[in-house]
């Protein structure tokens, strides 16, 4: 089998990594930090960020990009939003033939609200990839990791690009679904992030299960009329990418997002709660992106507003939930009907 390589070695790029070596592939791991490289080589073990899991000794690590990239047939962009541009301009000099390009981040940039498929095509310029992938849906890198039943959608403008890297990935505990819907997988994977936050306010504040059943449905109408507006299938949300990410997000202490929202339901503030995570909490920056967006789209989303308000303007989490609970009464399937008629008039 050709060479894989995963560049971003924290949770989810280590998991994914480990899959594809299950599977048999040749698989090198990127760390930007050579001492944890070195780390995962000796000791076989990523503890800061999946702490007690075994590593196969057939995965390479190295801070090298270029070793790393040099002849493999798949690259997998394992990073956070934040630093996809950054990473895409190192890759891009160590390119000399056409590759595969999937990525497994879930984000919006801020200010240019780009999509990271967009980010990517920006940065590297076509001659030097078949397609871009998005890998996303459901999946905590550290059940992955556990060999855990666990299912993921593939999507790109090309669905036999998708399919090859469907193949690379699939195996019996990993299932791996293809989709034609590129902006819509990649939009689910990024916007539950702002929804998982939320839940963890509300659990935070000790609002219960259906204080957080109502936000995760509200959310996931509030992710389908953004994701509309950008030229989403609806149907989309419905999915693995839409209310399955949801679940997982919204419900689980694996969940970053979730469990610092959690944080600043009890009262923690933003840089607090960051500091303590010690890892990348991607709804915060995405939160901030959203609201923007939906200013642009001109599409309403109290729940999202909401959550930048606190975020970004010291809100009272408190105040906001009581706010979002007194607005004005609406049709349950208001939403539903009116997304529906634009695609029939579309």
């Amino acid at each position: 089998m050709g060479k894989t390589a995963v560049l971003g070695a924290g949770s989810w790029g280590t998991a994914l990594a480990i899959v594809l070596a299950e599977n048999g592939h040749d698989v090198q791991l990127w760390s930007h930090r050579a001492e944890h490289a070195a780390e995962i080589n000796a000791a076989h073990k990523n503890e800061k960020y999946l702490k007690d899991i075994e590593i196969p000794a057939a995965i390479y690590a190295s801070s090298d990009m270029k070793s790393v990239v040099e002849e493999a047939d798949h690259i997998i962009l394992v990073v956070p939003t934040k630093a996809v541009r950054e990473v895409c301009k190192e890759l891009v000099t160590h390119l000399t033939s056409e590759v595969t390009i999937t990525h497994a981040a879930k984000g919006i940039e801020p200010e240019t609200y780009k999509r990271v498929s967009e980010i990517i095509a920006e940065e590297i310029p076509k001659d030097f990839y078949k397609d871009i992938v998005v890998l996303s849906g459901p999946s905590h890198a550290e059940e992955v990791s556990l060999k855990h039943p666990t299912t993921v959608t593939v999507s790109s403008k090309d669905l036999n690009v998708a399919a090859t890297v469907q193949d690379l990935f699939i195996n019996e505990k990993f299932r791996v679904y293809t989709s034609p819907d590129l902006v819509g997988v990649e939009l689910g994977g990024a916007l539950k992030n702002i929804i998982a936050l939320g839940a963890g306010i509300s659990d935070g504040l000790g609002f219960g299960d259906n204080a957080k059943a109502a936000l995760i449905t509200r959310g996931l109408a509030e992710i389908a009329r953004l994701g509309t507006s950008m030229g989403a299938n609806p149907l989309t949300f419905s999915g693995l990418t839409g209310i399955g990410d949801l679940i997982v997000t919204c419900t689980s202490a694996h969940s970053r997002n979730w469990r610092a929202g959690n944080k600043l339901g009890k009262g923690a503030d933003l840089d607090q709660v960051l500091e303590e995570m010690g890892m990348v909490v991607e709804g915060v920056r995405t939160t901030k992106a959203a609201y923007q967006l939906s200013k642009k789209q001109e599409v309403d989303m109290p729940i999202t507003a909401g959550i930048y308000r606190i975020l970004f303007e010291n809100a009272d989490p408190r105040d906001v939930v009581t706010q979002l609970m007194t607005r004005i009464r609406r049709h349950e399937m208001e939403d539903l009907t009116n997304i529906l008629d634009d695609q029939m008039n579309n």
